[in-house]
């Protein structure tokens, strides 16, 4: 797990992950495996609010200079593939802290541009695989801009009154369910699971379930 204090010290990874995903989508329909709260994940005391009421919803909160969030974010690219219909995903970009915050920023620009898939894994492997410090915004500008994003756009809603708003929706988000660092996963605001691999995944379907189970 990444934290606001130990960012700086870190070493940025760099790796090649071989990945096995069999037992994902059959742990969607059928968990074979119990898993308990409390070593498994985390029940919140409070619950938070969901983005789509009706859904289930799955919250990852994630910082592009973290190498476990490098390292999860391939497992949770092969769940998306078989994300079941009534699963809401959000990607959340951290900002706990200044230099997280650009990045949030340059995360939400993007998404107002409808461009976070095009980039979001080429930032990750940018910073993580190839080095670059990627951390404010005239690097992330030119960074988009490789990437066939307009960097006029991009800097014109950098600071903007609407990506100011979702970075402190972030923010809130991220005391209420008493984050301290990430990679974190939130289950329908009421859930949180922490780790680097597929039993991450593992652990998100077993809730999805649950919570699917709860509203019958």
């Amino acid at each position: 797990m990444t934290t606001p204090r130990s960012f700086i010290k870190k070493t940025l990874f760099a790796a090649v992950v071989t990945l096995t995903f069999a037992s994902l989508s059959g742990a969607a329909n059928a968990a074979t495996e119990a898993f308990t709260a409390g070593k498994d994940y985390k029940v919140l005391s409070s619950p938070g609010p969901v983005d789509k009421p009706g859904q289930i919803e799955v919250r990852e909160f994630f910082w592009y200079g973290c190498p476990h969030c490098f390292r999860l974010d391939p497992f949770v690219q092969q769940w998306l593939k078989t994300k079941p219909s009534d699963v809401n995903f959000v990607r959340t970009p951290a900002a706990l802290n200044p230099v997280w915050e650009q990045n949030a920023r340059g995360f939400y620009a993007v998404d107002m541009l409808g461009q976070t898939e095009k980039v979001h894994s080429a930032l990750f492997n940018a910073i993580q695989v190839k080095e670059q410090r990627l951390f404010d915004q005239p690097s992330l500008a030119s960074f988009y801009a490789s990437q066939g994003i307009d960097a006029n756009k991009f800097n014109g809603l950098y600071n903007s009154f609407a990506v100011t708003g979702k970075v402190a929706q972030s923010k809130k988000l991220a005391i209420q369910y008493q984050l301290e660092g990430v990679p974190a996963v939130v289950v329908n605001g009421k859930y949180v699971v922490q780790g680097e691999d597929g039993k991450v995944l593992e652990v998100v379907n077993f809730l999805v379930n649950k919570e699917r189970t709860a509203k019958k």
